[in-house]
């Protein structure tokens, strides 16, 4: 694995009696772009709020960049950007000027690096137009153009896409890997939506009633939304050594249930049948299955009854 930047460990909240994270521990290498997926409210910003320090975990603990200490954990979030709620920006004033603004505010001393995020964002062309012109694309742009300021090695984003029209969507998920390829940067990114991260992340963490339930890399998620044949039996424990040592197949997964995901010898499922019998393992549930990343999102976190989440107050409910 990459060198590690971001690793949380049985991180809990609790707000009176509500616990909004139970147990969450990930690491998050250099180079990776970390979704973060589940249901609204389902403790995706409180985990970026924590890591961002702006609230304090009831348990657990949150390592940056190596560092564990408060003083630690300072300097390496002063390397790290985050936008967890609405960018903020002056709607009367044009983008160069509120970055002009944010750069005296923060005492960044390269007035150069204002003109260098405008084409970074795709937003040197605005000139005169003031904020309150802008698309809501723009606007999200101008607020990534912001957390660009410091040069960050990590950007830590709260869906950035959310709201947006599908032309905004694309041009938000191509600048990001554009930020991740050429500048190099490392990116946590939330959202609801499956589909659109899919097309972005190297990494997926889904998150439900503030537990994360599977973490994922980008070619596990393909093959999990990938044909495959669906075994249960009577003695669960047996079936990955019949596989493995009687059929020779090595592409298969098993679920925590005991159910076997088998992504491979799908042509003759009469045989694997047959051998699961032949071995003294009687088949209850055989069946052929291709997920969508909709369906598949469904099974991990599709949730109607997701609590808000409690660090949000009313603006930030994710």
């Amino acid at each position: 694995m990459n060198e590690v930047l971001i690793s949380v460990n049985d991180l809990s909240k609790q707000y009176k009696k509500s616990r909004v994270l139970k147990n969450v521990s990930f690491s998050v290498g250099k180079g990776m772009i970390c979704g973060l997926v589940g249901p609204n409210g389902a403790g995706k910003t409180t985990i970026m709020k924590a890591v961002g320090g702006l609230i304090l975990p009831t348990e657990g603990s949150i390592e940056l960049f190596g560092e564990t200490t408060e003083s630690g954990l300072a300097h390496s979030r002063s390397r790290m950007s985050f936008i967890i709620e609405t960018p903020y920006a002056k709607q009367n004033m044009t983008a160069a000027e509120n970055l002009e603004k944010l750069r005296l505010q923060k005492g960044i001393p390269d007035k150069a690096r204002i003109g260098e995020v405008l084409e970074i964002a795709g937003l040197r062309d605005t000139g005169r137009k003031p904020v309150k012109n802008f698309s809501l694309g723009m606007k999200q742009r101008l607020g990534i153009a912001a957390a660009l300021m410091s040069k960050p090695e990590v950007m830590v984003l709260d869906e950035p896409i959310n709201g947006l029209d599908p032309e905004g969507i694309v041009e938000i998920r191509e600048l990001l890997l554009k930020l991740n390829r050429e500048e190099h940067i490392t990116i946590v990114i939330s959202s609801h939506i499956l589909s659109e991260l899919s097309l972005l992340c190297t990494d997926y963490l889904f998150i439900r009633h503030g537990e994360l339930v599977k973490r994922l890399s980008a070619e596990e998620l393909k093959k999990q939304c990938s044909e495959q044949y669906c075994i249960r039996t009577d003695n669960d424990s047996l079936v990955p050594a019949i596989l493995r040592n009687k059929l020779g197949f090595e592409s298969f997964e098993v679920e925590k249930d005991g159910r076997v995901r088998l992504y491979e010898g799908l042509d003759d499922t009469a045989k694997i049948s047959r051998t699961l019998f032949e071995n003294g393992v009687t088949p209850t549930e055989l069946f052929m299955k291709e997920a969508d990343l909709e369906q598949y999102y469904m099974e991990l976190v599709g949730d109607d009854d997701v609590q808000p989440d409690k660090s949000t107050a009313v603006s930030d409910a994710s």
